[in-house]
């Protein structure tokens, strides 16, 4: 299973996991939320590698972080995962099936494709426009910290567009998604009380993955470009 794997990537999850496991035993977090975290953590690290199998872990991982957020009222993280993200992972499992890569260049399974300045000029316009909506219709449900969620929520629903599409750009809007995440749950711990500081470690963790996908999508970009020529 790692045998491509390198060395950055390794020492990353080995770190993570540790760090998460002793959250558990000390803090005494939730073992909903530290499975959670652990099989979050492996699905994004296999989706920055190009890996099909991310998904597996997906399945695992948004059911169980739906059931979390639905506990402490973030009812559009509840909404999002459960009936977005869960689904989605099947879809993701058949898209990705379906685009295999020829040109392989670090073990990757897909072949990664570029957004335009007008897909980002429509995806700006969709990420205002849908945030301010759902934010009214989340405080109108009773939701907390409906700005912070509601923006996290509709970022999370277009990147994962650009996810099942193979575009390197969806990795710009998980690190946005990521920050917000963070200052939610920091929010709802504080004000809320609750022991699931693995939710934070693990955005966290996710927020510095993400950085290192962005990275190494554009460069499986660039090689795979360089190999058709």
């Amino acid at each position: 299973m790692l045998r491509d794997w390198t060395l950055f990537e390794k020492v990353w999850l080995a770190l993570f996991t540790v760090v998460n496991i002793y959250l558990f035993f000390a803090f005494e977090d939730s073992l909903l939320g530290l499975i959670s975290s652990l099989s979050g953590m492996l699905c994004v690290v296999l989706v920055a590698k190009g890996k099909i199998s991310n998904y597996y872990f997906g399945i695992v991982q948004t059911a169980t972080y739906a059931y979390i957020s639905y506990g402490y009222s973030l009812y559009g993280e509840a909404m999002l995962n459960g009936l977005f993200y869960l689904p989605v992972q099947f879809i993701g499992l058949y898209m990705w099936s379906k685009n295999r890569t020829q040109r392989s260049m670090r073990g990757e399974d897909v072949a990664v494709k570029r957004l335009s300045k007008k897909g980002w000029m429509v995806l700006i316009l969709i990420a205002v426009v849908g945030s301010l909506l759902y934010a009214e219709l989340l405080h109108y449900i009773g939701g907390q910290a409906v700005r912070l969620d509601s923006a996290a929520v509709v970022l999370s629903i277009i990147a994962q567009i650009l996810m099942l599409k193979r575009y390197a750009e969806q990795w710009a809007l998980w690190i946005a998604v990521n920050v917000l995440s963070i200052s939610l749950w920091v929010v709802t711990l504080i004000t809320q009380g609750g022991n699931d500081l693995n939710m934070v470690v693990m955005w966290s963790a996710f927020l510095v993955n993400s950085i290192y996908g962005y990275v190494n999508w554009i460069r499986l970009s660039k090689g795979q470009e360089a190999l058709t020529q």
